[in-house]
């Protein structure tokens, strides 16, 4: 028998911190209409003062998309709840067109929710949408496709095992996304807008072969479906505790085994090449090469397989995910390589600098300029003699962003001088976009080595992101 309505939104929502307000994604489809219906009906019971909007994105991918965000907007009007609309306009890619719109999507919702100073944002995915993204990863780590290395690049959550997706991710190191229909069939959900007599828009890409997951969804829906979810649930369950643990213990070595000489440069103490725990070795390794070359995707596990068991083997300078690693008998040493750095341009507090650096101004006319510090001004600053090879601490600062004022360096983080209305802080690049939540303690940990901002805490009940 299907649960109740107030005891289902009291199971969905009851763990979850309401307290900044929450954005609910309403696509007009069934699961998020659902979402939004039983989310007001949790917070008319227990917070009513709580703000709530509705936002719909309307992808403008094909007719009809903006009468359903309408539906939505009336649904929401009848019911007291706030809505907004928000358009992807543009061009849209020829390729990898789903993935572009979940990233825009995300971007938009963020920007909404940013806007009405709310750091909570929460999307319909079901136990159906998780069982469906399980199987296409499987797929996609069994057949080396190359949907999987694009997936990374554009900093989706995916490439890091078959865990599905994470109950809750942060987005832009600001935004929380939770998730809270994970656990929850789309046939529960549906039977709550029938009982309400409240309609759904299907969306016809939903039963369009050519993609990838109506596939899936349709694999789910035959004879063997109910096995196959089953399985591919369990498989989710197992992969999630694996990479938690694989990340706590990861997380470890960063913080007894990591060190900061010098900006731009990570230590590791040479016992981290003699670790039998070389699972989490190997991936600690990965995030810090990803994190020091502002890359935002892990560089492959078996070429960092492969880089470690040189590593063991003595000393070693290589190059991976736009990192020098240089190991030698005082330390194994991480910077920025010289190569494909940016050109001098105006400040902008538009993205990431580098991968590496988030930029703000409070000062939009300022005519300050970024760029790496260079080999000739890195060689003027002093370095700590506290064994660290001063040429490496030297080609490590050549690497970070400056402020110039035409040719004239005005100012270097860390030094006194740099205005005020500038802000350069270093992010971790592999988290900068997607953060799960099961990779809390690996981007702790890195985070407090590199100095970025800690992290934003979980939106659920007694729980923290440190």
């Amino acid at each position: 028998m299907l649960d109740t309505e107030p005891d289902l939104s009291e199971r969905l929502f009851s763990d979850i911190d309401f307290s900044d307000g929450a954005v609910a994604a309403v696509s007009g489809g069934s699961d998020s209409t659902a979402l939004l219906i039983l989310l007001k009906t949790h917070l008319d019971r227990v917070a009513p003062a709580t703000r709530l909007l509705a936002v719909t994105i309307d992808h403008d991918l094909r007719q009809g998309s903006a009468a359903e965000a309408r539906e939505v907007a009336r649904l929401c009007a009848e019911r007291g709840i706030a809505h907004r609309s928000l358009v992807w306009s543009g061009k849209k890619p020829s390729s990898g067109l789903p993935a572009a719109a979940r990233e825009a999507r995300y971007r938009l919702l963020a920007e909404a929710a940013q806007a009405d100073g709310i750091g909570l944002i929460l999307t319909g995915h079901t136990a159906d949408d998780q069982a469906e993204t399980v199987l296409m990863r499987q797929a996609r780590e069994q057949g080396g496709r190359e949907e999987a290395r694009r997936e990374r690049e554009i900093g989706d959550e995916g490439g890091r095992g078959v865990a599905g997706m994470a109950p809750a991710t942060l987005y832009d190191w600001q935004h929380w996304i939770v998730r809270p229909l994970l656990g929850t069939r789309r046939a529960a959900l549906r039977e709550v807008l029938r009982r309400q007599s409240i309609a759904w828009a299907e969306d016809p890409t939903n039963l369009d072969r050519h993609f990838e997951r109506p596939r899936v969804r349709a694999t789910l829906a035959g004879d063997d479906g109910a096995r196959r979810f089953a399985q591919a649930m369990a498989s989710a369950g197992q992969a999630a505790a694996s990479r938690e643990e694989l990340g706590r213990r990861a997380a470890l070595l960063i913080r007894d085994l990591a060190s900061m000489p010098a900006q731009g440069l990570v230590r590791l103490d040479p016992a981290f090449a003699a670790l039998g725990d070389i699972e989490s070795a190997v991936y600690a390794l990965r995030i810090l090469l990803a994190t020091i070359g502002g890359v935002s995707f892990l560089p492959d596990a078996a070429r960092s397989q492969a880089l470690f068991e040189r590593l063991r083997a003595g000393s070693l300078c290589a190059t991976l995910s736009r990192t020098v690693l240089d190991a030698r008998r005082s330390g194994i040493f991480l910077r920025r390589e010289s190569r494909g750095l940016p050109e001098l341009a105006p400040a902008a507090s538009e993205g990431l600098w580098d991968g590496r650096r988030r930029i703000t101004l409070a000062d939009r006319e300022s005519r300050l300029l970024i760029g790496p510090l260079g080999t000739a001004a890195a060689a003027k600053r002093t370095v700590a003699e506290d064994g660290t090879p001063p040429s490496l601490a030297r080609a490590a600062l050549a690497a970070e962003p400056a402020l110039w004022r035409e040719a004239e360096c005005y100012s270097f983080p860390g030094e006194a001088g740099v205005p005020p209305q500038v802000g350069i802080a270093p992010v971790v690049a592999p988290f900068a976009r997607f953060l799960p939540s099961f990779d809390l303690a690996p981007a702790a940990a890195v985070a407090r080595l590199i100095g970025a901002p800690p992290l934003p805490a979980l939106p659920f009940h007694g729980h923290s992101a440190g």
